[in-house]
């Protein structure tokens, strides 16, 4: 009965009223057949027929392993792990936590930073782990995140911090496979939802308190850019382009509009409203006080506009390049690959190659595009593998775009030497040679 009310429901929304995705919480407490008759019902859906190309909408949930249906004891679950080959999608916590650090359950929301958050390379003082420690924490941390921008897939293989070439399913998260999707859209890719804080919140949190408004905006561009410039699907929080903010309230589903208020018109983002509920906050209530009376924290209309211009560039340059959008397990194989990764990789540096000279063509125009993430705050200048002598140019987006800082990246192309600056996300896009 529940089956079939879930099928005739989303039918309905789907045709009648063109709802183009859905989204369940707490997928796991639902059967994997009970998910996977939904979709079944929702591919069979044409244009021709039905007003509607079913097999374009979205299907996508929590797929958590918890709560008195954990381990499959009642059904087989609709979770990680088990709907690969169903493109059904579950949210990406392998990405969320590599990007952001730590948990979002952590009691101590400052000790644990990731890539986006300064883990290693603006260290907050917070951590007792060591510097070696701590780049070694770092160093696997862009090892999720590679695989994520590959669209976590479990057989996807590349070479790893220890040396290693390793499968998504080999490489291991929290004693789990970090790879868990046979094809890209079978992995969400996200770094902060409606639950726990916002994005713009962990990095108060978790940047160094000193660190200026303008390397923040800066972080929160970076930690987008890992969803947006990856090969899953993409999810980000509503206003998460606007520096939203809760005033740090972790869990503000009953905490009415005072603390959940959006502004669209961008005047401020909300952050310092005041104390959020006790309840939901206990762990943190006391050290929230000082950080939300510091006016330093709070951006301006000018702040948030600027992130907003920012964070249009990235859906901008995903929407411009197939490339970044190559739909399918086989395709990223062939084209996907992280230069200079390995145990000798630089700490706060990803490098992804997208190779449109192996494979079908996907983008007349280009042969090729390599994305550059630095979480660091300085420069990095590095020799790409395998890159000399190919001609590589910033995107034209980027050029006209709202960061200036970013035409400040360099191309060498006789040494295939990239100079990316500090806290930057760069594409840089190698024309079609001539035929």
């Amino acid at each position: 009965m529940m089956e079939r009310l879930m099928v005739d429901s989303v039918v309905t929304w789907a045709t009648a009223y063109r709802v183009d995705g859905f989204r369940f919480d707490l997928m796991g407490h639902h059967s994997g057949a009970n998910l996977l008759a939904v979709r079944n019902a929702l591919d069979a859906l044409t244009l021709e027929a039905d007003g509607v190309d079913g097999r374009a909408v979205l299907l996508y949930g929590e797929g958590w392993d918890f709560g008195e249906v954990a381990g499959n004891a009642r059904f087989r679950q609709a979770t990680q792990g088990q709907l690969a080959g169903t493109h059904i999608a579950t949210f990406n916590d392998r990405l969320r936590d590599a990007v952001l650090g730590g948990s979002p359950f952590d009691s101590d929301k400052v000790a644990g930073q990731g890539f986006g958050t300064g883990l290693f390379s603006d260290p907050n003082g917070a951590s007792t782990a060591t510097p070696e420690q701590q780049r070694a924490d770092l160093l696997h941390r862009q090892d999720l995140i590679r695989l994520s921008l590959a669209g976590n897939l479990r057989d996807y293989a590349f070479e790893t911090r220890d040396g290693r070439v390793q499968s998504g399913a080999e490489l291991g998260y929290n004693g789990l496979p970090a790879g868990y999707a046979e094809e890209p859209d079978e992995a969400l890719a996200y770094v902060d939802a409606h639950d726990n804080e916002t994005l713009f919140d962990i990095g108060i949190w978790k940047l160094p308190v000193g660190t200026p408004m303008a390397a923040r905006i800066r972080m929160n561009t970076l930690a987008l850019a890992t969803v947006a410039l990856g090969q899953s699907p993409l999810f980000w929080h509503a206003g998460t382009d606007l520096l939203r903010s809760k005033s740090l309230d972790r869990d503000s589903f009953n905490s009415g509009d005072h603390f959940n208020r959006l502004d669209w018109a961008m005047r401020r983002n909300n952050f310092g409203v005041g104390l959020p509920p006790a309840s939901h906050n206990a762990a943190q209530w006391a050290a929230m006080r000082p950080l939300l009376a510091d006016p330093a924290l709070t951006p301006s209309p000018a702040d948030i506009a600027e992130a907003h211009a920012r964070a249009l560039d990235l859906l901008r340059l995903r929407r411009a390049y197939p490339l970044l959008r190559l739909g399918s397990a086989r395709r990223i194989r062939a084209k996907v690959s992280f230069p200079n990764a390995g145990p000798g990789q630089s700490a706060g540096l990803i490098l992804l190659r997208i190779d449109d000279t192996r494979g079908r063509d996907v983008d007349p125009d280009l042969d090729g595009l390599l994305v550059a993430f630095n979480a660091s705050p300085e420069t990095i200048v590095e020799e790409v593998d395998g890159m000399a002598g190919l001609r590589l140019s910033l995107a034209p987006l980027l050029l006209a775009g709202g960061d200036p800082v970013l035409t400040r990246t360099t191309w060498d192309a006789p040494s295939g030497t990239l100079s990316i600056p500090g806290r930057s996300v760069a594409v840089l896009v190698q024309p079609s040679a001539p035929a």
